[in-house]
């Protein structure tokens, strides 16, 4: 019996890596990959707290009756996503990688530190990039891959406030046209997911000041959830996307051409 549309979004006998998995953005594309039916290894930074949150994600996988498994990794720390790369691929060979976790430490250019600068550095670029060296030739052996960076509209309208972070995604961007254009024609796909304005825990103190004026510059009149995000990573992680490749992809409600 040929497939029908919605069987192509079906993820089963996939395994997805999504890092910074435990809340918010992350939270909500693990869920919609495991609901797909994706085995789940939800990454956390590893502390108490985040663990605890990582677990909890994966006991709503599994109540659903889907496989997950948490991985804690502190990104700043050396070889960072070789080590969490061989961990989970313990556990599973991994076929989806949902680049996801990154920090952002808000101050003005003339007071960027080393020591703050280092820290986003390993976390939005470094770890990536050995978790990306790690696992997308296997993907590529395996003739099916998918990889989907997280980034952001700082790509291309930095805030005054945030030019390392801001940095950091315009080179993701630039990553994920590379690898597409290197591994396309071996089953990869690799496109990049740029949400805008998403109301998280990490912005809420910074939105409950600006989000009113934020939300007259977006078309479509309001601030983006975490869930806004979960249809898109889906279509790019599923055969439904897999003429899909190199795409930067807004999520942002029109804010990218207002």
């Amino acid at each position: 019996m040929p497939s029908t549309t919605f069987d192509r979004f079906r993820l089963t006998g996939r395994t997805a890596l999504v890092t910074g998995a435990r809340r918010e953005i992350g939270r909500a594309i693990a869920l919609a990959l495991a609901e797909a039916g994706a085995r789940l290894a939800i990454h956390h930074a590893g502390t108490a707290e985040e663990a605890s949150d990582a677990d909890a994600v994966v006991r709503e996988i599994e109540q659903d009756g889907g496989t997950a498994r948490a991985f804690g990794q502190d990104f700043t720390l050396d070889d960072a996503g070789h080590r969490l790369a061989a961990a989970v691929t313990a556990w599973s060979p991994v076929d989806i990688l949902v680049l996801n976790a990154s920090i952002e430490l808000p101050e003005a250019y003339q007071g960027i530190t080393r020591e703050r600068f280092d820290k986003q550095i390993s976390v939005n670029l470094r770890s990536p990039l050995e978790l990306l060296q790690a696992l997308v030739p296997s993907m590529a052996a395996r003739g099916w891959g998918r990889v989907v960076t997280i980034g952001s509209v700082q790509q291309v309208r930095p805030h005054p406030q945030m030019m390392v972070y801001a940095g950091t995604k315009a080179a993701q961007l630039n990553w994920s046209w590379n690898l597409a254009r290197q591994f396309g024609g071996q089953g990869v796909t690799v496109n990049n997911l740029a949400p805008g304005a998403i109301l998280t825990a990490r912005n809420r103190t910074q939105m409950a000041t600006e989000g009113e004026a934020l939300v007259q510059r977006i078309p479509a009149g309001r601030l983006g959830k975490p869930d806004d995000l979960a249809g898109a990573a889906l279509l790019l992680c599923s055969d439904a996307g897999a003429y899909i490749n190199g795409v930067n992809l807004y999520v942002d409600g029109g804010r990218s051409i207002a």
